[in-house]
């Protein structure tokens, strides 16, 4: 919803190993996609050496933590083709690397049976989105009738340096709107004062946010000189129900610090989130490195809809957070009797590494959102 930069350190927790090995079904077939160049997989394995290296980075920066790092924030598209020029012609986000990958492993993965995925990871600045297209099973669109209250809403945040020409840009493009125009949050508000936003969809109708910060707010980097309009991702921001019930699973289990808090309302943040009375508590969340995780608890309304029970990762309302740990046998067991379930059936580890992990598995918050824990 919008950046809090308040300063963060990473929060003491146990890590324990487990020598449990994970499931492994037997060899999964996996292929490059035809039309993916030599470069793009040369590109994933640099991917693989840059998570290597904010791992290192989230090592030496304070105390144990279970997850090291944010990673790439992904969703389930319909048709990549299409979501791929959106991305790139509009917001400037830059492909790195396009697989296509099938099997055992993946189905066990993703808790759905057939699966053939392409996956496109695609960056902006220091930060990445990944894009997955199941081409078998299809899944079904985001309902129409979705609102920003709908515990099933998540975001990216991108950020700008110019807030006029990036909405003329988005106009020039003919984006749809979430939010009626870009907004200024009020100055009574501290930690928001002076931040302008403002909220639109992608192709699949996946809620996007393009943020600016004025000079004090935010992290830093934002205020570097750059050329560029889009510069990265601050946050991915998820609707809960009850923060300190999410919190028991971000920052008791998973280790996430607490970062900064927010109680936002008034016009401006009603049209922002196009919700008429919205009264906000907003607790933004870090890891050791990689965006933020923000919570939106609606104070009011409070009508907001839970995710559907039957909701699976194929369908295109589907959003996952990737998460960075050392040890994802050892994450399993942590996630065990927590606010946090396991969603795969278990750890799994494809051989041939197509997607640049060893390990992995997905799970869900108390909300139902889902985290994809990989272990580099």
């Amino acid at each position: 919803m919008r950046g809090l930069g308040a300063p963060w350190r990473p929060v003491p927790t146990d890590f324990r190993d487990c020598d449990r090995e994970p499931i492994r079904p037997g060899p999964t077939r996996e292929r490059q996609r035809g039309r993916a160049r030599p470069p793009e997989r040369r590109a994933l394995v640099l991917f693989g050496v840059a998570v290597a290296a904010l791992l290192a980075i989230a090592t030496t920066a304070g105390a144990e933590s279970l997850v090291r790092a944010v990673g790439p924030i992904g969703m389930t598209v319909a048709d990549m083709d299409r979501s791929i020029a959106f991305y790139s012609r509009i917001l400037g986000f830059e492909k790195t690397s396009d697989v296509e990958v099938w099997g055992p492993d993946y189905e066990r993965l993703q808790a759905v049976f057939g699966v053939r995925m392409r996956v496109v990871r695609m960056r902006l600045g220091d930060e990445a989105i990944e894009l997955t297209e199941y081409l078998t099973p299809r899944g079904r669109p985001i309902p129409v009738d979705s609102r920003s209250h709908d515990r099933w809403f998540q975001h990216v945040a991108i950020i700008v340096r110019d807030m006029d020409r990036a909405y003329a840009r988005l106009r020039e493009h003919k984006v749809e709107h979430a939010s009626p125009a870009p907004q200024r949050l009020p100055d009574w508000n501290p930690s928001a004062g002076g931040i302008r936003a403002f909220y639109f969809k992608d192709p699949d109708g996946h809620p996007l946010e393009i943020l600016w910060f004025p000079p004090g707010k935010g992290d830093p980097k934002w205020h570097r000189p750059d050329a560029r309009l889009f510069l990265g991702i601050d946050h991915t921001a998820i609707v809960v129900a009850d923060t300190e019930h999410s919190l028991r699973c971000y920052r008791d289990v998973l280790g996430l610090r607490v970062a900064g808090e927010s109680d936002n309302h008034g016009p401006e943040q009603e049209r922002l989130n196009n919700v008429f009375g919205a009264h906000l508590r907003i607790t933004a969340l870090r890891a050791a490195a990689g965006p933020g995780v923000e919570f939106l608890e609606y104070r009011s309304p409070r009508d907001g809809r839970p995710v559907p029970a039957d909701a699976r990762p194929n369908d295109v309302m589907h959003w996952q957070t990737t998460l960075l740990v050392h040890d994802a046998v050892a994450a399993e067991k942590r996630l065990v009797g927590s606010p946090c379930a396991m969603l795969s059936p278990a750890v799994v580890a494809p051989p041939e590494r197509e997607l640049g992990f060893a390990r992995a598995f997905l799970a869900r918050d108390p909300d139902g959102h889902a985290l994809q824990l990989v272990e580099p």
